[in-house]
């Protein structure tokens, strides 16, 4: 029991780790738990337009894949150019003694190696997080992400994945907000 609580423990920490790109966009920030929440919710609504992939497997994916940055911290595409973490070895003691540490592993290395569907679904939710920052930083004026979103959309692998993109280029990130407005008339 007590691996299990340590693991909860280092997960934990994600909450406190800052994910470094946003360093460079020049606007915007979140943390790796808050990107870890993001994607998985992104991958629950995937799971719910395409029932034919293993919508648990999916989510339990997206909610892991960045469990050892709790070890490495997270490096963003410029400091990978230039330093690596080991993040297999963060993966090995990570789960060592845990009960359920080769389903941890066996999902990290699943997405890592993107071959299955929900792995390909896992890596657009990842890239569709990204989507849904830069998409509401343009909509409240900042110009940045015009520079980075045609990149970010060529990442998109799933029809899916490409669908919910331009979908998201087409609403404005308040309209839901509007939408719904308190004063509204009912």
């Amino acid at each position: 029991m007590r691996t299990i609580v340590n693991l909860l423990f280092e997960a934990k920490m994600l909450k406190e780790i800052p994910r470094s790109g946003y360093h460079f966009l020049g606007a915007g920030e979140e943390s790796v738990a808050e990107h870890s929440f993001m994607i998985t919710f992104i991958a629950y609504a995937m799971a719910e337009m395409d029932p034919s992939v293993d919508a648990l497997k999916l989510i339990s994916m997206c909610l892991i894949h960045d469990l050892p940055e709790a070890r490495t911290g997270d490096l963003n595409y410029v400091q990978k150019n230039y330093v690596s973490s080991n993040e297999a070895k963060a993966v090995r003691h990570t789960i060592k003694d845990l009960p359920f540490g080769s389903s941890i592993a066996g999902l990290i290395e699943e997405f890592r190696s993107g071959e299955t569907r929900e792995s390909l679904l896992a890596h657009d939710a990842d890239q569709i997080a990204f989507i849904l920052d830069l998409k509401a930083l343009m909509d409240i004026g900042h110009s940045p992400p015009q520079k980075w979103l045609p990149t970010v959309l060529q990442r998109l692998k799933t029809e899916t994945g490409k669908l919910l993109a331009q979908k998201i280029m087409e609403t404005e990130w308040d309209e839901w907000w509007l939408k719904n407005y308190v004063d509204r008339p009912e």
